[in-house]
């Protein structure tokens, strides 16, 4: 009987060139925002808030479609500003922000959004640092949160899933802790 060859990823030095050089034209693109579609806005905005202590940096609405958008963040609230078009710039400008999407009326369909975790396959999740990854899932677990990994189950240690109010998977982790991890 033939024996599987073993799988693997890239070499680093296959990953490099599969990389190349970012375009000079490039060099002030970021990472602005993640959309995550949400059915009930006062669950999400909770768990966002309470849960991971994000900050609602603005909130749009779009009647005429029929859908809100409320775009969450690290940001300090002192520092938003009240004017509505500073705001949005301000708002766009952030790096890594979570744009929550509600369409209006999903909340009373009982068909959950895909995960992206249950086949088929697709999107994963989206990271969370915190400083002390134990800490936060003893806080997370008072609070009642669904956990899909805790720190210590699996192979991975020291780093977990948690699960939104839609079921979207969420990793904690320690920056620091990561060097063990790898």
């Amino acid at each position: 009987m033939a024996e599987t060859p073993e799988l693997v990823g890239l070499s680093d030095e296959e990953a490099s060139k599969a990389c190349g050089e970012p375009e000079p034209v490039t060099k002030d693109f970021m990472m602005q925002q993640t959309m995550l579609r949400i059915k009930d806005p006062q669950k999400s905005l909770q768990f966002y808030t309470k849960c991971l202590g994000m900050t609602l940096l603005q909130k749009l609405d779009f009647p005429s479609m029929k859908f809100s958008l409320y775009f969450m963040g690290y940001e300090d609230k002192k520092d938003i500003p009240e004017d509505i078009k500073e705001r949005t710039a301000w708002t766009f400008s952030r790096k890594a922000t979570l744009e929550l999407t509600h369409n209006w009326g999903t909340e009373s369909d009982e068909k959950p959004y895909h995960n992206g975790n249950s086949d088929p396959r697709g999107y994963g999740h989206i990271g969370i640092a915190v400083p002390d990854v134990y800490a936060a899932c003893k806080r997370f677990d008072e609070l009642g949160v669904t956990f899909v990994k805790k720190p210590d189950d699996g192979k991975m240690k020291g780093l977990a899933f948690i699960q939104d109010p839609d079921g979207y998977w969420i990793e904690i982790l320690s920056p620091n802790n990561m060097v063990s991890i790898v």
